[in-house]
């Protein structure tokens, strides 16, 4: 859980998004993540290491550059925990679309006269 914290209090930050939105495209140094943007690099670097510390980047030593890229291991625990959100939501949708049915017994709709039926579905 303390993974999910870091991981959502980094994303916190509009800038922080944007950044993992670009290195969703590829790799790329911190010159090329400060273009867009209108701040310095050392502010963009700022923004990359809370990004790392939560492990959502990770970067590596090439000369004088240290291009980043976005880390599978940091980004798999947010995935799982939306997806947990998503079944349960629809669980939820399941039961409701239950509970509407057996509101409305499929006797009385059958039993209504074709034109009031189709009155009905005119005036929604």
């Amino acid at each position: 859980m303390q993974t999910l914290d870091a991981a959502f209090s980094a994303l916190s930050d509009p800038t922080r998004r944007a950044i993992l939105a670009r290195l969703a495209t590829g790799e790329a140094t911190v010159m090329e993540l400060v273009e867009p943007f209108a701040m310095t690099q050392p502010a963009i670097s700022r923004h990359l290491k809370v990004l790392e510390t939560a492990g959502l980047i990770v970067r590596r030593v090439e000369g004088t550059k240290r291009p980043c890229r976005l880390a599978k291991a940091g980004i798999e625990p947010i995935d799982q925990w939306l997806a947990m959100l998503r079944k349960a939501f629809e669980k939820n949708y399941d039961r409701l679309d239950q509970i509407l049915a057996e509101m409305q017994p499929a006797k009385s709709r059958i039993n209504q006269p074709v034109n009031q039926r189709k009155r009905r579905k005119d005036t929604r």
